[in-house]
């Protein structure tokens, strides 16, 4: 995106999120989180309290009743900040978009032709099936696809790239985005969706945080949470009768007061996690919106870091997507630099990344230079589907580069034969993953001109990481076997898929899916839009077709298919995070115990001092200390929910080890230290 990302704690941040913290204080909203609602509950009745204790109604003192009182209500506080600023990036990023939505005129037309009349109208009135006609300077008013013509799109207001691109009729780059200006020609562009359902409509609702719904693991770990924190409010609420029945028997001691014992009950249940966990999945959705990543769903970034399975195309995601010429194999008795001139000679006119690397490639291995096309007097033949060649007549010679089997055609028209050894140069060619081009002059065959798909460097660790992660690649493309198994060898894939059809692609996804795995698949052609829609997740480029893009749950605003990748890291990143801060949050409850509940019933059982093992300065500074540590460690926390935690390729087994050495370990620990730390402040000025 073209927007500026904002600091962590950038002031146009951190502003809205304290005053949304306290708009979150409704109890509409605080329902929705049940664990902090019963903080929620406690925080008013410790108000309550307060107010009689001042009334003179309550044996504990007011002022320690109002410090409990005032953190909880911070502990509160700070849980509905987590939130509200993961909320504020995505609103950022949202009201960025709506930059992109302005005014535009329409010149809708009445005929699907460039020189049909067409009438002005605002960019609002135009209506799914309309067509409108945009040409160079123009704004593209709505989203749609290109029925005619060609031309240079600026599409950096959404991508952040400022490299025009070509949009043409036909194929899978028809499709344009509403807000972004043509550059150069013109095109017809029949509308696709209606006022308000716009990319960039679509794009705001998705990244609007505030309407993100719970994934199925949030839900599945919520319900684990609210069962704890029912547990715990069964023991706490037992504890009272308890506590006045042992003082009634003994005589002597002081009941348990209900301040103490919402404390207790508070620093019992899992509160660090369930205060951070909404803005854990809002953070992930954000920081995919950061990679240039349009999620539909939290479910969509859930399911990213899910995944067993990715089916990766071969071009433009394993290999660079251009063809080069990698080397010239002349047949017996021609001479290697006059298979190159010629090849040369027959590429002059030819614009692909393969003609021009073979220009390269005979100027490197022989010094040829680019010849004079006027000189020469050439005339050009260009490739079409149906020769299934190219090349030039040059003095009555004709010149010819093209598909083995459309050479020989050519070849055995003009009475010429085709080298039976040139098959078996062929057949080596494909087998090294290579693309074999034959070149013929007059009846006569020169060679083969190899054309090498180039892996791009560094995939093959790449899929090494996800192979230790357990995730299984698939690479999809439409080679033969025999290219297809060269090219999967080199790049380090699990599998490849050869000759890929819409239906293959889609039994595939199915097969994976039958055995419970997860799939995940990038595409951008009308022909992907099947499987992408059957994929658990699906990236469509923003550069392809509608159809693929509907289809999707995720839109790559870069179109760069190698973006799977980091789509599943930082799904995995989400939910390393939050497997991170649940184990930390449960594991700090045990220092809790032993601050709280000795002090909490010490004055009922004399007994449980013994337990003081952290020699705390008294049992109300106790109380207090772990109550204060309960509400700090949320807001000290917030950093990692909304960053998350480092990444790392590595096993569940392994991570698990991981979790347990430093956030377990951790969990256990910090709160030992915090609390001491915190009952020496409170003592040293005089609060306790």
């Amino acid at each position: 995106m073209s927007h500026k990302q904002l600091a962590m704690f950038d002031p146009a941040l951190v502003t809205p999120a304290i005053l949304d913290a306290f708009r979150k204080l409704n109890p509409a909203v605080q329902w929705r989180n049940p664990v902090m609602f019963v903080v929620y509950v406690g925080s008013i009745l410790t108000t309550a309290l307060w107010v009689q204790a001042l009334l003179g109604q309550s044996e504990t003192a007011p002022g320690f009743i109002l410090a409990v009182a005032f953190w909880l209500w911070f502990t509160v506080l700070f849980a509905n900040f987590a939130e509200a600023l993961a909320e504020g990036r995505s609103k950022a990023q949202a009201a960025a978009l709506r930059g992109l939505k302005r005014e535009t005129a329409a010149k809708r037309l009445k005929a699907p032709k460039v020189d049909a009349n067409w009438d002005q109208v605002a960019a609002a009135d135009l209506r799914k099936g309309d067509l409108f006609l945009v040409e160079a300077g123009d704004t593209i008013p709505a989203d749609g696809e290109v029925i005619e013509g060609v031309a240079s799109v600026d599409e950096s207001a959404i991508t952040g790239e400022s490299a025009p691109v070509i949009r043409e009729a036909g194929g899978d780059f028809s499709a344009v985005t509403g807000g972004t200006r043509v550059l150069s020609d013109w095109l017809v562009v029949r509308v696709t969706v209606n006022p308000g359902e716009t990319f960039v409509d679509r794009m705001i609702a998705m990244v609007e945080g505030a309407k993100r719904r719970k994934t199925p693991n949030e839900i599945a770990l919520t319900i684990l949470l609210v069962a704890l924190t029912i547990v715990f409010l069964v023991v706490t609420v037992t504890l009272l009768p308890f506590s006045l029945f042992s003082v009634a028997v003994a005589g002597a001691g002081t009941p348990v007061s209900l301040t103490v014992l919402i404390a207790l009950l508070v620093c019992l249940i899992p509160t660090t996690i369930a205060g951070l966990l909404s803005a854990i999945g809002v953070a992930g959705m954000s920081r995919m919106m950061q990679a240039n990543v349009i999620a539909t769903s939290g479910r969509a970034v859930e399911a990213a870091g899910d995944v067993d399975v990715l089916l990766l195309d071969k071009t433009g995601t394993i290999t660079l997507g251009n063809r080069q010429a990698s080397a010239f194999l002349p047949v017996a008795g021609v001479q290697e630099a006059d298979l190159a001139s010629a090849a040369q000679l027959a590429s002059l006119a030819d614009e692909t990344p393969e003609g021009r690397s073979i220009m390269v490639l005979a100027k490197q291995r022989f010094g040829l230079r680019e010849r004079d096309i006027h000189a020469l007097d050439a005339q050009f033949v260009h490739f079409s589907a149906q020769t299934r060649m190219s090349g030039v007549d040059v003095h009555g010679t004709q010149i010819r580069k093209g598909a083995a089997d459309a050479i020989r055609t050519h070849i055995e028209g003009l009475g010429g034969r085709f080298p039976s050894a040139l098959l078996s140069t062929v057949e080596e060619v494909a087998r090294r993953g290579s693309t074999p081009l034959v070149v013929a002059e007059g009846d006569r065959v020169l060679g083969v001109v190899e054309l090498k798909d180039i892996v791009k460097g560094g995939i093959k660790e790449r899929f090494a990481e996800l192979r230790r992660m357990g995730i299984r690649t698939i690479m999809i493309t439409g080679d033969n076997r025999l290219t297809a198994a060269a090219i999967a060898a080199e790049a380090g894939v699990d599998d490849f898929l050869a000759e890929a059809t819409p239906e293959a692609k889609l039994a595939l996804i199915r097969q994976h899916q039958a055995e419970g795995r997860l799939v995940a698949m990038t595409g951008d052609g009308t022909n992907d839009a099947p499987a992408l829609a059957q994929a658990d997740v699906a990236v469509a480029m923003n550069t392809g077709t509608q159809a693929a893009k509907e289809a999707g749950n995720m839109v790559d605003l870069d179109s760069n298919p190698t973006k799977l990748i980091e789509v599943v890291e930082t799904g995995k990143q989400m939910l390393m995070t939050r497997g991170s801060l649940t184990t930390f949050s449960i594991a700090n409850d045990i220092a809790k115990y032993f601050a709280i509940v000795p002090a909490a019933f010490v004055t009922t059982y004399p007994q449980l001092a013994t337990l003081n093992v952290m020699g705390l300065t008294s049992p109300a500074s106790a109380i207090l200390s772990a109550v204060i540590f309960n509400a700090l460690i949320i807001m000290f926390l917030i950093p990692l929910a909304l960053k998350g935690v480092t990444y790392r390729a590595v096993g569940a087994a392994a991570l698990l080890r991981r979790n347990l050495a430093i956030y377990g370990l951790g969990g256990v620990v910090v709160p030992f230290i915090g609390i001491k730390l915190i009952d020496l402040t409170l003592g040293a000025i005089g609060l306790t």
